[in-house]
């Protein structure tokens, strides 16, 4: 909706209708950056402001026709029609001599192409021919714009595969091409390979692994096991070719070839064993950590096939203490492994590893599973075999890595900074209203270090497979007594930034909610900073909570001396423009990513750290019965997450207790009934509300004498249904 109390957004809407192609570009330029920083849809296009765009587009300025597509691929037409005459109007852009003009134009075609594909099966096909030419022709261009060229590209053939499948050869590497354009081609040609043209590819992957750069070698053939993984019908092919390079016993090229065969024997189980011979023919060269434990795993799940599986594993045993965490932990694995398969004659070595890792190891996780393979073993063999030998997940394709609602994020994102980072520009770009000149230059630092902090300094990252894991992240408590009163509790601190990459201070990190303020707790060691920390200035970037803090100045009083210690307590606030969008659909990104910059030396830090849902849960979101119901028949079933919460702390015992702990953290009690025919057990309902406004339903099932709880979380707002879930569990396991 234009907004008519602005005078400056109608003379702009005004302008528009000028004579002058320069004005009207410029206009739509100034009425974009508008919407975008206000959040208001103030360049909403009409059917007649359309007419003047499009009239407008062949005679301003390249710079001026790339304003205008960005509009034009934000407008949605009514119906096919519509679209294919505004393509119609666009595609002689795709011959222009400016490469963003060309990606611009690229965009506008790929947005509409989402309008007629139902509809129009023919103009589309049409389309997807026209569409070709032009990208290939900006990998004539010098290698930078080749690289945006090619990131822009991975993006459209992971949504339109069929626009170049037909043109892989011009994605063949040539001997002059810089890495990161190497890099960048081999990732392409790896989502266009196809049964026709395989054999085609893997020549020219061969060919690749004769090369003097390593890392390019490397990439070229982990790309062959990475096209077996997503051919079956050409994987023997792929795996003949890995057999050639390993004969060449150049030493990196044997260990990345061990590691993909690997992955091929874990997408295609018991198909390629004939060529373990070969492998453990090449046992002696294998010295980097990844490959040791490919090679482990290949042994441990083929010892039945393997005469002298026990001997091999045995060599590597020899110096089991010096090996990498990785390799102690599959050898310890591979062992077992081998034990359940001939317990006759690996009963020693069992013991010798089982005593290595419980005893020798300092490594919690080496340590944890040898106590619990011991148990395992000397209490219930059966269910040994079950849990160690059992079925495991077959590797899945990952040609296409990119989540299909972040893919169409990306794609609308096309000749901008998202489609070579492909990240959404909230992950590396935030908006802070009047908070111009309050930390000079920290957007901007931003902006330029995020690729890099995001790598190496990220702390309670989502763990693989998209699942959120809260549960050692804090939050709040209650008292001995389980009384429902507010307490102050304390935040679970985690260790965000060491001292290396923050100018000397280590930087912990927690959240809590006290008195209804949600809190980021921070505490500061100078480790090594000559100079004493006394100003901070900190700024967070947009989030799917819309957290912001209240002050970004932090003064510590008083200053902490190199090898001292302090702490600080900062409030935060929910000012709209921090809210990250979301997708319809898009789960929530429990990260919230922080910059801190010492006022005293200049040096800016990063860190990332999970969120604790339920220090925002408000103070207001109690329901009455009627409005719980109705709510609660209203959301349809697919809405509702479900989990069983075992060993219950004593504080979770009684229904009494979980209403009071409940309702110290603003999770409201409803109503309480026992379940029919069902003794002992009785089910409680909760509501609760996002400060933002976003409101949970929670059932909760008990049954006397057991010591779990079955839950389940029914909300509209089906973004944070699972973060919802999971602060409920650590509630609960509080």
């Amino acid at each position: 909706m234009i907004i008519t109390c602005y005078p400056v957004i109608c003379t702009l809407h005004d302008l528009i209708s000028d004579s002058n192609p320069s004005v009207v570009a410029n206009s739509v330029a100034a009425l974009s950056e508008i919407a975008e920083t206000s959040g208001q849809d103030v360049m909403k296009i009409s059917a007649s402001v359309l007419q003047k765009l499009l009239a407008a587009l062949n005679e301003c300025t390249e710079w001026g026709q790339v304003f205008i597509l960005d509009s034009l691929a934000k407008y949605t037409p009514a119906d096919s029609r519509e679209a294919e005459g505004i393509i119609e109007r666009v595609t002689p852009r795709l011959q222009h001599a400016n490469s963003a003009v060309v990606m611009s134009a690229v965009k506008v075609i790929l947005s509409y192409m989402e309008a007629m594909d139902g509809s129009n099966a023919d103009a589309v096909r049409n389309l997807t021919r026209k569409l070709a030419p032009p990208l290939v022709t900006l990998l004539n261009s010098e290698p930078e714009i080749q690289y945006v060229a090619l990131r822009n590209i991975n993006l459209i053939v992971q949504k339109r595969p069929s626009i170049l499948e037909n043109e892989i050869k011009v994605f063949f590497c040539k001997y002059n091409d810089p890495i990161y354009v190497k890099m960048e081609k081999l990732e392409i040609i790896i989502k266009l390979v196809s049964e026709r043209n395989i054999d085609q590819v893997l020549l020219e992957l061969k060919e690749y692994a004769t090369e003097v750069d390593v890392d390019f070698v490397r990439k070229s053939v982990s790309a062959i096991g990475r096209c077996a993984v997503k051919l079956e019908r050409a994987a023997e092919r792929c795996i003949g070719v890995l057999l050639e390079l390993i004969q060449t016993k150049v030493n990196y090229v044997v260990q990345e070839a061990v590691i993909v065969i690997k992955d091929i024997f874990r997408r295609y189980p018991n198909r390629y064993e004939s060529i373990i011979a070969t492998l453990c023919d090449n046992l002696d060269t294998l010295d980097e950590p990844q490959a040791k434990a490919s090679m482990i795993w290949i042994i441990g799940e083929y010892a039945e096939r393997i005469d002298n599986a026990d001997e091999l594993l045995d060599t590597f045993l020899e110096t089991f203490e010096e090996e990498d965490p990785a390799v102690q932990l599959q050898l310890l694995t591979a062992t077992v492994k081998c034990f359940l398969k001939n317990p006759e004659e690996t009963q020693d070595m069992v013991q010798r590893v089982l005593d290595l890792a419980t005893e020798e190891s300092d490594n919690p996780d080496l340590r944890d599973r040898g106590f619990i393979y011991w148990r395992l073993l000397s209490t219930d063999p059966e269910a040994a075999k079950l849990v160690v030998l059992g079925d495991k997940p077959v590797i899945e394709d990952d040609t296409y890595r990119l989540e299909p609602h972040l893919l169409d994020t990306l794609i609308d994102q096309i000749a901008t900074l998202s489609s070579v980072y492909h990240k959404p520009p909230e992950a590396f770009v935030v908006r802070t209203p009047g908070g111009a000149g309050s930390i000079p230059d920290l957007s901007d630092a931003i902006e330029e270090e995020e690729e890099e902090y995001e790598d190496e300094n990220d702390v309670g990252v989502a763990p693989a497979g998209g699942g959120v894991d809260l549960l050692d992240m804090g939050g709040m408590g209650i008292n001995a007594s389980g009384s429902a009163g507010r307490i102050e509790a304390k935040a679970t601190m985690s260790q965000v930034c060491q001292a290396e990459k923050s100018g000397g201070i280590d930087v912990m990190a927690g959240f809590r909610q006290v008195g209804g303020v949600t809190k980021l707790e921070l505490e500061f060691q100078n480790v090594s900073s000559a100079v004493p920390v006394s100003s901070l200035a900190i700024q967070l970037n947009k989030n799917s909570f819309g957290l912001s803090p209240k002050d970004q100045q932090i003064a510590l009083k008083p200053s902490i001396p190199k090898g001292g210690s302090g702490s600080y307590s900062i409030d935060l606030v929910s000012p709209p423009a921090m809210l990250a969008p979301l997708a319809p659909g898009q789960p929530a990104n429990p990260q919230i990513q922080i910059a801190i910059k010492n006022m005293s030396t200049g040096g800016v830090f990063y860190f990332a750290i999970n969120f604790v849902l339920e220090t925002i849960f408000s103070d207001d979101g109690a329901l009455d019965r009627t409005t719980f119901i109705e709510s609660w028949k209203t959301i349809e079933d697919r809405k509702e997450l479900y989990a069983t919460v075992s060993n219950l702390p004593p504080s979770s015992v009684s229904i009494e207790q979980v209403q009071a702990k409940f309702a110290a953290n603003n999770v409201f009690f409803i109503a309480r009934r026992p379940v029919p025919n069902a003794e002992g057990q009785e089910v409680v309902y909760f509501s609760m509300k996002m400060t933002t406004g976003q409101a949970f339903l929670l059932e909760c099932t008990f049954k006397a004498g057991v010591n779990a709880c079955k839950i389940c979380v029914k909300t509209e707002a089906a973004s944070y249904g699972m973060l919802a879930k999971t602060a409920m569990e650590n509630l609960l396991r509080k």
